[in-house]
């Protein structure tokens, strides 16, 4: 059935209240904005710090902000106050999914914690967005991206690889658990669809990263006893990195039988592809840096093109290295409309990366993040407060010194 509706996204119709801040829950909530929710950031009178992290032309609107808030609401409470309690608990009547980041002491003081709101709103999705799970000795403490990396064991993998530990230069733990996050809120969605019923939602970031990175590192371990320590060998070779060619860097992976055999047999070296350490996956897998080596020996002769040519004839997987700042100007993205640019009336011209996803080929569209409280007295009004209501709700102005 054709429809001239505008294509609003599959979760249209979902409210989505999120009190999280900075990156891990921002992000899990702009994901279901890009699916079509209604989400609504519950601000502090002095906004997520991300607001004033990173280059702006506008105060409170810095870059930051800027890449895990679009397509949102901002109402401004201060829920110190028992006011905005109340008023917070009038915009829950019409909420599907509650979202915080604070620890869980912090929020039975504010009648925010997860048995109260799920015996008043039964059909509430309750999401805590955690450092670590609540039956565990390290429940409660303080979580951020770069303990995380230590603690899940990303800075050992970079110690292994580089003989020193570092973090990576991405905020991994953070995004990585705001992606399960949000896949999680989609899946309590769809369970209460079949039971009518709400359910608390638990992301712990600490076990959601030792998970992650154990997908292939726990390796030997799956065993009883060890067939070997963590660790899979061939990702944490000190070889494993962009090559060097005579014009720049090309990352190429030879990974089959028939890849080495053929690139071998280009190289002049067909006997290669016949030495008992190179003859096949498992063999590569335990002398994996000594043939990454070999690898970089042979494309250090040549420029780029000349390998992206080889790779492409003879069906071996490779790109040229892209540099960050060139990646608006990349074909692909640009034919694909990857990037999107809104018009705002104070900043102009704004560009934002777009999701990924389509479904049969569309996305629901894109909106600029909020300004602080932008939405306060609308939502609060349609929740039934009354306008001296939500006046007395506003910050007094501090007092110049």
């Amino acid at each position: 059935m054709q429809t001239n509706e505008p294509y609003r996204g599959p979760l249209a119709g979902v409210r989505v209240l999120d009190l999280s801040s900075v990156i891990f829950g921002p992000y899990a909530s702009q994901v279901l904005a890009d699916y079509g929710a209604e989400v609504i950031k519950i601000e502090p009178p002095a906004g997520d710090s991300t607001r004033h992290t990173g280059p702006s032309l506008e105060k409170g609107m810095a870059a930051m902000f800027l890449g895990s808030n679009r397509s949102k609401k901002s109402v401004v409470l201060d829920l110190k106050q028992p006011n905005a309690q109340q008023a917070l608990y009038a915009l829950l009547e019409r909420a599907d999914v509650f979202m915080h980041s604070m620890r869980p002491q912090k929020l039975a003081k504010l009648g925010l914690d997860k048995d109260t709101l799920r015996a008043r709103f039964p059909r509430l999705i309750y999401v805590g967005l955690h450092g670590f799970g609540e039956d565990g000795p390290y429940a409660g403490l303080p979580a951020y991206d770069d303990v995380i990396q230590g603690m899940s064991g990303l800075a050992d993998l970079m110690d292994r690889q580089m003989g020193e530990a570092r973090y990576l230069p991405t905020i991994a733990a953070d995004k990585t658990c705001g992606l399960v996050g949000a896949h999680a809120v989609m899946a309590a969605l769809f369970q209460r669809e079949k039971t009518g019923a709400g359910c608390f939602v638990e992301v712990p970031m600490y076990e959601t990263m030792v998970g992650f990175n154990l997908v292939e590192h726990f390796y030997g371990m799956h065993f009883n006893p060890p067939q070997s320590g963590a660790g899979y060998p061939r990702v944490m070779a000190a070889s494993r990195r962009p090559y060097r060619t005579t014009d720049g860097y090309i990352c190429m992976m030879p990974y089959t039988n028939q890849h080495w055999q053929r690139f071998f047999d280009e190289v002049g070296q067909p006997e290669l592809a016949r030495d008992e350490r190179y003859a096949n996956q498992a063999a590569r897998t335990r002398h994996i840096d000594e043939l990454l080596n070999l690898l970089g020996s042979f494309v250090q002769q040549h420029d780029s093109a000349h390998w992206l040519e080889v790779c492409d004839r003879l069906e071996i997987p490779a790109a040229a290295v892209a540099r960050l700042d060139d990646l608006p100007d990349d074909r692909h993205l640009r034919a694909t409309e990857f990037f999107v640019s809104l018009q705002d009336p104070s900043m102009g011209e704004v560009r934002f990366p777009r999701s990924s996803v389509r479904m049969d080929g569309a996305q629901a569209p894109l909106a600029m993040p909020p300004r602080l409280g932008e939405h306060t007295h609308a939502l609060l009004k349609e929740a039934g407060l009354s306008d001296a209501d939500i006046a007395a709700l506003q910050p007094a102005p501090s007092k110049g010194h």
